[in-house]
């Protein structure tokens, strides 16, 4: 199932308490890969009730079967005032998005910086905690090891092309490249993020390198970045 399959059905459905349905993520910027990227949406309606939940339940099924995430639902209301909690989802989406239907509601969304040092140092050591607890429950093969890296490398790029927000003001839509940006500003090294992109491209084989010198590295890297989002909030604050 396609976005555009996707948004016609829920149009179908929804009528008139429709607001916008939107598609944003590495499906927008290049970067979607077949075999590791999905399809987000985010969908805005006028209401959402257990009446319009009912009704998209079974569409919603169809597109998770299909390999996508359940779309972002918000009303209008809600994600007004939701600028101050998700300033890093929402200022990549507001510079980076497609409108399949409606009204382009990012456009006039405000979003402040305000809050942005506060999420993600939040996410950055939580993510990391998260990395730790699933490196302990894998069988400890290079086979898995490589997959954990794989899987969780676009989740830290995210998070460090926001952190690139407080050194420029312009960020690159790609996110190998806004990490590489990043680096020019960091007193540490993230090389290691190219290295498991590569191997998440397909450049380089498993067997060419030390997957587990690669985890060390990249555990590290990414607790330095955490720690440096911390010291960059003591100096403003």
């Amino acid at each position: 199932m396609t976005p555009e399959i996707f948004t016609q059905q829920l149009r179908d459905l929804l009528d008139d308490s429709l607001v916008s349905v939107i598609l944003y993520g590495s499906a927008t910027t290049g970067e979607r890969s077949e075999k590791y990227s999905d399809y987000n949406l985010m969908v805005v309606c006028t209401q959402l009730g257990r009446v319009e939940l009912d009704l998209i339940r079974p569409l919603t099924v169809r597109w998770v079967e299909f390999g996508n995430p359940p779309p972002l639902l918000f009303t209008w209301k809600v994600l007004k005032n939701s600028s101050d909690v998700f300033p890093i989802e929402l200022l990549d989406m507001k510079e980076n998005h497609v409108i399949l239907y409606g009204e382009d509601v990012l456009k006039r969304l405000p979003v402040s910086h305000a809050n942005l040092r506060f999420q993600l140092e939040h996410e950055l050591k939580g993510k990391l905690i998260q990395l730790r607890e699933r490196y302990l429950l894998i069988d400890g093969s290079e086979e898995e090891l490589a997959e954990l890296l794989i899987a969780t490398l676009s989740t830290f790029q995210i998070l460090l092309r926001g952190g690139l927000r407080f050194f420029e003001v312009s960020v690159p839509f790609r996110k190998r490249e806004a990490v590489r940006r990043f680096a020019m500003h960091a007193p540490f090294e993230l090389a290691v993020f190219d290295e498991i992109q590569e191997l998440k491209d397909g450049k380089i084989e498993l067997e060419m390198v030390d997957v587990r010198d690669i985890f060390q590295r990249f555990l590290l890297t990414v607790e330095n970045a955490a720690n440096l989002i911390h010291e960059i909030g003591h100096r403003r604050g």
